[in-house]
């Protein structure tokens, strides 16, 4: 295989089996890192600039006082996960070991914008001209920088009354805790999906959809 090669769903789960510090999440690979301050993390991420640069491969990096959020995608590949991904990430795996890095991926959160329309063509244009994006590999609106979520169009014949909806990804390890406690928390849960995806609904009518890294979800929710 190339340095190129775009990897499906199934090779990936091959692969994090070997990269315990990493997840699936929304078309690339995540994980957070958390270190012992502030200066400890901004080693790691200046040692991560030259690992990137070395191998000219940049992961998405955010760093949050003494913990780092990193993504990783090939956006020379339409924004797929590729082989190249894969070394990258068992690169900062490495780094991290060796800094003394703590490997939170359940500390990843990512959530997406979800509208229901019967006519998706509609009304996507001025929801990518308002936000600035670009269309993604799934028909998605993507956030060309990678700061802010995705924004997805639910075609149904029969949208809800309330139009829009989040979202939420967790780990499929973590889903069970956070669904009960959504419970808990007066949520009206409807798990026809799960693991997939649950839907939360509140007292108003509002929904949230609680979803997983599961294969049956790559695509998104579709009942959601």
């Amino acid at each position: 295989m190339s340095a190129h090669d775009i990897l499906d769903r199934t090779q990936i789960d091959q692969q994090l089996r070997t990269l315990p510090h990493w997840r699936y999440r929304q078309g690339g690979l995540v994980t957070v890192y958390k270190l012992e301050n502030g200066r400890a993390a901004l080693d790691f991420i200046a040692a991560a600039g030259d690992l990137a640069e070395e191998s000219n491969h940049h992961p998405d990096l955010d760093w949050r006082y003494d913990r780092v959020f990193l993504r990783l995608t090939s956006h020379d590949a339409g924004g797929e996960v590729t082989t190249r991904d894969i070394s990258a990430a068992a690169s900062l795996s490495e780094l991290a070991e060796r800094l003394g890095a703590d490997a939170r991926p359940q500390e990843y959160r990512s959530f997406a914008l979800a509208a229901d329309t019967r006519h998706p063509e509609q009304i996507s244009g001025l929801w990518k001209t308002a936000l600035g994006y670009k269309e993604g590999w799934q028909g998605e609106l993507v956030d060309p920088f990678g700061r802010g979520p995705n924004v997805w169009f639910q075609q149904t014949g029969t949208p809800a009354e309330s139009r829009l909806h989040l979202d939420v990804y967790y780990p499929l390890s973590d889903i069970g805790p956070v669904v009960a406690a959504a419970a808990d928390a007066g949520g009206v849960l409807d798990d026809a999906h799960a693991p997939s995806w649950t839907i939360a609904t509140d007292a108003d009518g509002n929904r949230i959809c609680l979803c997983t890294e599961h294969p049956d979800n790559e695509n998104g929710p579709e009942g959601a």
